[in-house]
């Protein structure tokens, strides 16, 4: 990665740090506000609900960011955020609850279109070979944050409310504004195709990723890996309460260890890419989740615990994989909208499984459902793995390996 690159994934990663954290105590502080005014709890569930559901229109989203250069996206998008935060302070009532979901939408929206401005960002920016590292590192410092951020929080909105929390997330955008402000990229102009149509245009991402054999397997195996993972996420409690015998408040700690696991796997997941195929590092991610999903079921805490941070693990590694390789294989001018349409067709089953698993867990033994799932999951991650891997893709994995080699010799 030369010097410019390495300055600009510097300022980048800076900037995800400062709003992940702002964002994640957003987040949390979100549900308790609309919980502490309303006293519901399915209004405050569905502050959840509002900030994912713009991901369904993540293709469309993805569109905006394969128009427009897409450093000043990130730029703009972040300070947009920054001057709309404020307006929150004015919800101190219940009756003002839905100022708080409409922001909630437009945050989520916002991040859409962020998402996919940055992958493609990054795709063109830098070395593709350390795209796996970059993606490793991002992830790394999101989750670092999801270990810090809510306690943080917890404690201003338990001091001062949900302002003060606000006010922290509209600063942290502004100053990550600043600091995507900064990179040195040199972007061309999109061109705007002559016979443009947004419908048309949208649909790009996703002939991407279908014709291609080495992207559309990672998508899927992403997608069918969230699928398990809702399930796994809605026996959460079940496995607290009937299994471990705990209060719900244990589930934090589950969660806080999964989190340590995650932070592992964005550190080890570029080197890996490096060395392995996609496909191999795919397949081990899911093979790990669903062993550990499955053993979920043993009732004893130290098998719970080391369960969570596998599953810690294993996640990232089937993520970090289908977007590195979006980001790679996709042309450039479609990157955006693949790594959108990607987001939402792994995500959105996830959504799907955690409300099929919040009814399954209700009529099914956890001792049933999840080892079941992680059967399912490990001949998932068997299929995947002794596929045939593209010919061209394995040539050009071998080049980039010895490219690696001779870079190391070098230094």
């Amino acid at each position: 990665m030369g010097m410019r690159s390495k300055r600009t994934a510097g300022l980048y990663l800076a900037g995800v740090l400062v709003s992940g954290f702002g964002s994640t105590a957003m987040w949390l502080a979100s549900g308790i506000w609309v919980k502490s005014l309303t006293g519901s709890d399915s209004l405050a569930a569905l502050t959840a609900f509002a900030l994912w559901a713009p991901a369904l229109l993540g293709p469309l989203l993805g569109t905006v960011a394969d128009r427009v250069r897409r450093g000043r996206l990130m730029v703009w998008s972040n300070a947009a955020m920054a001057a709309l935060l404020p307006t929150l302070l004015w919800v101190n009532a219940a009756d003002r609850v839905w100022l708080l979901f409409a922001v909630l939408v437009l945050y989520g929206a916002q991040g859409a279109v962020h998402e996919a401005a940055e992958a493609a960002l990054a795709a063109s920016a830098l070395d593709k070979r350390r795209l796996g590292d970059f993606n490793g590192l991002r992830m790394t410092a999101n989750e670092g944050m999801k270990l810090i951020a809510p306690l943080a929080a917890a404690g201003l909105f338990a001091r001062y409310g949900g302002g003060p929390v606000a006010l922290l997330d509209s600063v942290t955008f502004a100053v990550a504004a600043g600091l995507f402000a900064l990179m040195r990229i040199r972007e061309e102009k999109p061109v705007r195709p002559e016979s443009a149509h947004w419908l048309r245009d949208t649909a790009e991402g996703l002939r991407a990723i279908r014709s291609s054999p080495v992207v559309r397997p990672l998508v899927g195996s992403g997608a069918f890996t969230m699928l398990l993972a809702g399930l796994n996420g809605a026996a959460v409690y079940a496995v607290v309460d009937g299994g471990l015998g705990r209060s719900p408040a244990y589930a934090g700690v589950l969660y806080a260890v999964q989190g340590a696991g995650s932070v592992v796997a964005g550190l080890t997941v570029g080197p890996l890419l490096r060395r392995v195929p996609e496909r191999l590092v795919s397949a081990a991610g899911l093979a790990l989740f669903a062993a550990a999903a499955g053993v979920r079921a043993v009732p004893h805490d130290g098998v719970a615990l080391a369960a969570s941070a596998v599953i810690g693990l294993g996640l990232p590694w089937v993520l970090v994989a289908a977007m590195a390789a979006v980001q790679r294989e996709t042309p450039a001018d479609t990157v955006g909208r693949a790594a959108a349409t990607t987001n939402t067709l792994v995500f959105v089953p996830n959504a799907l499984a955690l409300a099929a698993g919040a009814g399954l867990v209700a009529v099914l033994d956890i001792r049933v459902l999840l080892p079941l799932a992680g059967a399912a999951g490990l001949v998932g991650a068997a299929a995947l793995a002794m596929r045939g891997a593209d010919r061209t893709r394995d040539r050009s994995h071998g080049t980039t390996a010895t490219a690696d080699r001779a870079d190391r010799a070098g230094t």
